[in-house]
């Protein structure tokens, strides 16, 4: 889980415009506050400390959204023909180079991090290091990078991007990856949530995982007042971080009061409908996989 930096210290806001190098010393960055987090709290991990974390990423999703907004859609980059005989998009081969580059610097060495395309033929540079093992290591495998991946291209994306062509696929390749890496760790932080529940009260869980009862297990995990409450954080949040300012006037352009139309660089009801039928729902799609392997 990132610890995040001050919005005004971040490079998010410049990052799209910058170098490969930039975006991977970023995506080294954000690492190693990662492990940080990782080290200094798992011996203490709460349901509730876990919870003010997964808070603090919604800040990230959202302007991430924010700042792949900024370009238009530019399908071509989906598409396998621009590449000739690579026979992949132009967006996966951008994320499976920068994932092998991230990869030889030990990215995916500590757990909280899982690459979408897990195939590396370089040596790894970075020093070995051993990363606290609360995982139940036969369940720890969990993953559901692919249909996060289809989810983001299929339904996400023409969501919240313009229907248009500006050239520029290098920049939302790396605004794509930026995305899916913070949904994906998002998600996947489902395996640290159902190993403390577990923890909490195995008794309650046992009895669904031996009779494999994803359905008892999908009850037990689910808080419908706490869903609530994160759908309509998520919303206020990309209300106030997307809010289009115009200082022409010295007003907002949302200044209901003056009349005028509020505008937003993402629909906030797009970051709501994320959480609302993906991110919640895949995360506890993660917590029932993990659960059903706790006993192996």
């Amino acid at each position: 889980m990132p610890l995040l930096l001050p919005y005004s210290l971040s490079p998010m806001a410049s990052m799209t415009h910058s170098s490969p190098l930039l975006i991977f010393l970023y995506s080294l960055f954000s690492l190693g506050f990662s492990s940080f987090w990782c080290c200094a709290t798992l011996a203490s991990l709460t349901i509730d400390s876990l919870r003010a974390s997964l808070e603090q990423q919604e800040d990230f999703i959202v302007i991430s959204l924010i700042e792949r907004a900024r370009y238009p859609y530019n399908s071509i980059a989906y598409h396998p023909s621009i590449l000739g005989n690579h026979n992949c998009s132009f967006l996966e081969l951008f994320v499976r180079e920068t994932e092998a580059l991230e990869a030889r610097f030990g990215r995916y060495q500590n757990p909280e991090e899982l690459p979408f395309f897990p195939v590396y033929a370089q040596p790894r540079l970075a020093p070995p290091h051993k990363f606290p093992n609360f995982l139940y290591p036969p369940a720890a495998s969990t993953n559901v990078s692919k249909i996060i991946w289809d989810m983001y291209l299929n339904d996400l994306l023409p969501l919240f991007t313009t229907k248009a062509d500006d050239g520029n696929y290098q920049q939302i390749a790396a605004s794509d990856l930026i995305c899916l890496q913070a949904l994906s760790k998002r998600i996947h932080y489902g395996r640290y949530v159902a190993e403390i529940k577990f923890r909490d009260s195995p008794h309650d869980y046992i009895p669904a995982i031996k009779a494999k009862d994803r359905e008892t297990l999908l009850t037990l995990l689910t808080f419908t007042s706490v869903e609530e409450a994160v759908v309509k954080r998520v919303f206020k949040k990309a209300e106030i971080f997307g809010q289009i300012v115009n200082l022409g006037n010295n007003n907002v352009t949302g200044d209901k009061s003056k009349g005028n139309e509020i505008k937003y660089k993402v629909d906030p009801y797009v970051a709501s409908k994320l959480y609302q039928e993906w991110v919640i729902p895949f995360t506890k799609q993660v917590e029932v996989d993990y659960l059903l392997n706790r006993l192996n």
